[in-house]
């Protein structure tokens, strides 16, 4: 089973180990991405791996690996979030561990066709399944009101009002090179800083444009579903936004804190039975991975195992 793998997954030992995969297993990937982690499950000799991802460029690239697993790995075109219904369709009801590594792929983001990043200028693009409104559709239809509210809620950009007035004063915005210069100019750029004042703009709009915050609620609530009791669930996050929505889920499901919302009552302190246990502390890369792939920098594992208790009411998937 050999293929070639340009990208590095991260975390991947750390991953690997949190899932512990075993003969006679069936794994999910939800992000399948460049197949890092599914290759890695595979060879620790679990029997079948089905792998997730929207992106159509994704599933084409990993038609090659798969075909060298020798029917042991499916790819499947869908979102995560819709990974229930999808194993239904496909017989099966339980599996024994499920990976998701949240965000933009690697090779996303080095493709300056796909509008991901502002290294290298193309259009605005950002979609990851391809379909729907683009970046630019986006930054050219939405008012100044609406523009602003989403790089500070999934930006966290403190100067959002700023920027969002000086991407309504550029209209037509096409590229990503024009995004990211109209950015620094509002916020006042200087040479030598650590971080691109383009940064938080450019998640900001990739997430709501992927609606990316819901499909990882979604996805944790399906995995809570299709695992079988034992089962692990391993989860690679890349900013604060996306490991609080692991952390809470996590801590609700192992009963560490009340379930509950700001749109309900609190729930009443007799409430359902922890889905998960043995909670892992968060893990983050050493020094010889960051020195090896500087993009594992942000990254944080979530590792949990399944209880027997049914998943919860309420819980989508």
């Amino acid at each position: 089973m050999t293929a070639a793998q340009p990208h590095i997954p991260v975390l991947l030992e750390e991953v690997v180990a949190g899932l512990d995969p075993k003969p006679g297993e069936v794994h999910v990937d939800g992000t399948f991405g460049a197949g890092g982690y599914s290759k890695a499950i595979l060879e620790k000799g679990a029997d079948q791996v089905f792998a997730f991802d929207r992106d159509p460029q994704a599933i084409e690239a990993g038609a090659k690996l798969a075909a060298a697993c020798g029917g042991r790995l499916t790819l499947v075109p869908e979102r995560f979030s819709r990974m229930r219904q999808a194993l239904a369709d496909r017989g099966v009801e339980e599996v024994d561990g499920v990976t998701l590594d949240i965000g933009v792929s690697s090779m996303q983001l080095d493709q300056p066709e796909r509008g991901f990043s502002f290294q290298a200028d193309g259009p605005l693009d950002m979609r990851m399944g391809k379909d729907g409104r683009t970046a630019a559709d986006f930054l050219n239809e939405a008012d100044e009101a609406e523009i602003a509210d989403i790089l500070y809620h999934y930006g966290e950009e403190p100067k959002s009002r700023r920027i969002a007035r000086a991407i309504v004063a550029a209209r037509p915005v096409e590229r990503t090179g024009q995004l990211a210069e109209i950015v620094r100019k509002a916020v006042g750029h200087k040479p030598g800083m650590k971080k691109d004042p383009a940064t938080r703009t450019f998640q900001a709009i990739r997430i709501h444009l992927n609606e990316e915050l819901s499909e990882l609620e979604g996805g944790l609530a399906a995995a809570e579903h299709v695992l079988r009791p034992g089962g692990r669930l391993a989860v690679v996050t890349f900013h604060s936004l996306e490991d609080r929505i692991v952390k809470r889920f996590l801590r609700e499901r192992s009963g560490s804190v009340p379930a509950g919302s700001r749109h309900r009552p609190a729930q009443a302190a007799a409430g359902p039975s922890p889905s998960f246990e043995a909670v892992a502390k968060p893990v983050r890369a050493g020094e010889a991975e960051l020195a090896a792939n500087p993009r594992a920098r942000s990254a944080t594992l979530r590792v949990a195992r399944r209880t027997t208790a049914p998943a919860w009411q309420g819980a989508t998937a």
